[in-house]
């Protein structure tokens, strides 16, 4: 799905961190190594549709590569 994200992430909180998270042998593959949290938090997202919503978001970030692949958990 697409979205864009509009303004701040809010309420951000870490999931899992290292050897928690099921797909850190993947992240390190595709992006190096660091220091991997998985992350969540509430922003408002504009979908593909041009629809703008308050959506709950997870997403993988680590020192020195930032963060990546975002995806809308839920919409709220």
């Amino acid at each position: 799905m697409y979205f864009e994200i509009i303004g701040e992430l809010s309420a951000v909180e870490t999931i899992a961190t290292g050897s928690g998270i099921r797909e850190l042998a993947r992240l390190r593959k595709r992006y190096g190594r660091g220091r991997w949290r998985k992350r969540k938090g509430i922003a408002r997202v504009r979908l593909a549709s041009g629809e703008i919503i308050i959506a709950e978001l997870q997403w993988y970030e680590a020192t020195g590569v930032g963060k990546r692949e975002f995806k809308i958990k839920r919409f709220l």
